[in-house]
Parts: structure tokens; sequence; C-alpha cells
């Protein structure tokens, strides 16, 4: 065979000169994005995944007070015999909120309930479950008992003046609550990214436009939206662009000028337009990569002005796999400064999956609890990159790295969850 007569390289080959490995493309990603500048001063409430612009030390002691951990009776802790009993005088009753006027001494005690502070003289508390009462104003403490037990001293939480959250990190609700619990009603957060996307094909219409013969309705954008949602950036979608080089120009200058982010779907595959490509390299510095994977090996990413871009491929599965492995990490950096790695589950493979070495494959997966307590992952059926139904009814990424032959069934694999791990997902 002449040697003009092979084939190009394409996705259906294992392996080829020059393309990145998915984790190689992740990294050089990450190493040309810049953070971008800027903080805002939210309320609490409005700060839920929000990065923190500053390290938050504590303004006091939580508890801030020593207080009881059970309801029960405060007591001294040297009045305890050495069998851990005592019985004891009731001098007083303390409910959370209130105070203990006076000074509970020697053979005394008081009744407490959970998260009152102690009273004056006590250290230790018994559980009212563990006494009895054996006269009028009387209590046996039963079982034995150790000095200090159930108290929740001050500061045993957070100490004043400690690290309690650090710069960078994605505010969840619990740290609401313990933001919350300092007093603290206001933070200062990283400003999000701002991400501008469209689509790119004469082909595409949007919703409620009738169809001609060869069009097809733009799923992309809409895919991307909700990712894009998750991903808690501003977002400025752009609608389709026609393949036309001054559309084209135009729709990149004008993103470039309002985003940090640039995210587009189609027109950067082997066999596209070239003009795309041609304006792409006119307005910044641009790659053009193939990576080792499936699906998605086609990727472009570089600069325009100050934004970045990404040109992800035009299959609706491929978008989304791309936009999970490279598009959602260096938004993560972007917003919060830190690089994250993906969550990655173990799970039992009910399916046999065929594969060959050399590519980084992305079968999609239901993953549901199993009856031993672990997780088991099927797949979705079908696996082609045009049907997105695949990734509709999956709720994870089986991760079959470059080195893999194929999966037997009960064999462990790796997922990537993009859904809820429910049992009735997919049914």
């Amino acid at each position: 065979m002449n040697p003009s007569d092979s084939p190009s390289p394409s996705c259906a080959d294992a392996t080829e000169p020059g393309v990145l490995r998915v984790a190689q493309a992740r990294a050089a990603i990450i190493e040309q994005l810049t953070p971008p500048r800027g903080v805002e001063r939210l309320a609490l409430r409005d700060a839920l995944d929000r990065a923190l612009a500053t390290d938050i030390l504590s303004p006091s002691d939580v508890p801030g007070h020593d207080n009881s951990a059970m309801d029960g009776y405060a007591l001294r802790g040297a009045d305890l015999g050495e069998d851990g009993g005592a019985r004891l005088r009731l001098v007083g009753e303390l409910h959370a909120g209130q105070r203990f006027e006076g000074v509970c001494g020697a053979g005394e005690c008081v009744r407490i309930m959970t998260g009152a502070p102690m009273p004056r003289g006590c250290d230790t508390v018994v559980m009212q479950e563990q006494t009895r009462v054996i006269g009028e104003n009387r209590i046996e403490l039963l079982g034995r008992h150790r000095p200090g037990e159930n108290v929740r001293h001050a500061g045993e939480d957070i100490a004043r003046g400690a690290p309690v959250l650090s710069q960078g990190r994605r505010l969840t609700p619990a740290d609401l609550g313990v933001l919350a619990s300092l007093g603290i009603g206001e933070v200062s957060v990283r400003r999000r990214p701002r991400v501008a996307f469209f689509s790119t094909g004469d082909e595409l219409r949007s919703l409620g436009e009738t169809l001609d013969e060869g069009d097809v309705y733009d799923s992309n954008r809409y895919s991307l939206h909700g990712l894009l949602r998750q991903a808690n950036v501003e977002l400025l979608d752009l609608g389709v662009v026609r393949d036309d080089p001054a559309a084209l120009r135009a729709a990149f200058s004008d993103a470039a000028a309002i985003a940090d982010v640039i995210v587009t779907s189609g027109g950067v595959s082997v066999g596209e337009a070239d003009y795309t490509r041609s304006v792409l390299e006119e307005l910044g510095r641009m790659n053009f990569w193939k990576i080792l994977m499936k699906p998605g090996r086609p990727l472009s990413f570089g600069r325009i002005g100050e934004a970045a871009f990404f040109g992800l491929p035009g299959n609706p599965v491929a978008v989304m796999v791309t936009f999970l492995q490279f598009v959602a990490p260096a938004l993560r950096y972007l917003a919060s400064g830190r690089v994250e790695q993906p969550l990655t589950l173990r799970a039992r493979c009910g399916d046999a999956i065929r594969k060959r070495p050399g590519r980084f494959e992305f079968p999609r997966g239901i993953c549901r609890p199993a009856a031993d307590g672990g997780l088991e992952v099927t797949t979705t059926g079908r696996q082609g990159s045009g049907i997105l139904t695949s990734m509709s009814r999956g709720n994870c990424l089986i991760l079959l790295p470059e080195d893999n032959a194929g999966v037997a069934p009960g064999e462990f694999v790796r997922i990537q969850p993009f859904g809820p791990l429910s049992s009735g997902l997919g049914d």
C-alpha cells in the first residue's frame, strides 16, 4: 500500500503518536490558568458553595462556656466515692439559657438540662437515667462514674483565635452553621468565574424553530447550561453562531471581552470548516489537542485575549464527558485557587466491558448500593457518543484508564459520580 493511501489516525485507533493522556491534558490546562481577582462581601445565607477569599479565625470560644452534654445532675467530682457512687442533696434546677446563682458545695448537686452552663463548683454531670430519687431533695447515683464526665468545655469545638476555615474553601451547609455559631453574619468570597458559551453550526436550530432536512435542535447548549449551573459560575449564553468567519470572529471577540472562560461545542474536529480554526488562531493562542480518550478525542484549549478558551467536541456525550474531565476541574480551580481531584469511588461491575489498552474510556454507568453495603455498577447499555440518553439514564462514569484491557463481571472498577447514587436512578 502506498503510504499516501494509509488512513489518517482516528478515534478508532488504540494509540496514536503525538496525543495526550487525560491526566496530561488536565495538568496542562491548570498550569495555564490564573484565578480571577475580585472579592465580594456576602450575607451568610448567600454564601453557600462560594470560595472564601480570606482565612476565618474564631472571634470567640465555641462553646462559649462549660456546659452539660446531658440531661442529669451537675456535681463536684470530688464527691464521688471510691466506687464511683454518691448520695447528694439537690439544691437547684438549671435549664439552657439560665445561670445558677451561688455555688454548688460539697455533697450537693443541681438538676441540669443539656446545654445549660455548669454551676460554679461543679465539674461533672451524671445522666438522669443513672440516678434515683431517694427522698425529698436527695439523689443517689447508680453505677460507677468518673470526675469530668458529660461536660462540654469552653472552646472544646473551636478555641478563640483558632483557624476555622481557610481561604479557597467552598462553603458547605455545615460551614454556614459553624460561622453562624461564631456570630459571623457576612463573609468575603472570591468572585465567581464568568463563563460565556455558545454552539457553532449551520445545522443547529434553537427550540421552537422548524427543522428542515439535515437540521437538528441544539441540545449541547442545554447540557452545558446545566453543567455550568452546577459549577456555580456566572453564565453568559451567547446562543448559536453560524459557520461564518465574520460571525465567529465577532462571537469570539465579544465573549473574550466579557468572560473569564469561553466554552464552545463543535467546529474544531478533523473535517470541520477550516475557518473555525483560522479564526481561533487569528484571535488567540490555541492548542488543538487529540486526547487518548473515548468519547471526546478532539479538544482545543488556549486563550482569546484574557479569556481561557475550551473548544469541546460536537457529539452530545463527548461534550459532557470532556466538560467533566477538563472544564469542571478548571472552573473549580478558577473559583477557589485550589487544584481539586475529581471524586472517585470503588464499585463492583455487573457487566462485561470490552476494551483495548491505549485509550482512557468513560462508559456511562448506573451505580446503586449493593446488598453487602458496597456499591455495584452496570452500564447504561449502548455507549455511542451520540446517545445522550446514556448520560440521562446514568449517574456515573466508569473509569477505564489507558492500560485497562477490559472488565469481567464481578471485577471492581473506579467510578466518577455525576448524579445521585440512588437505587431508583435509571429505572
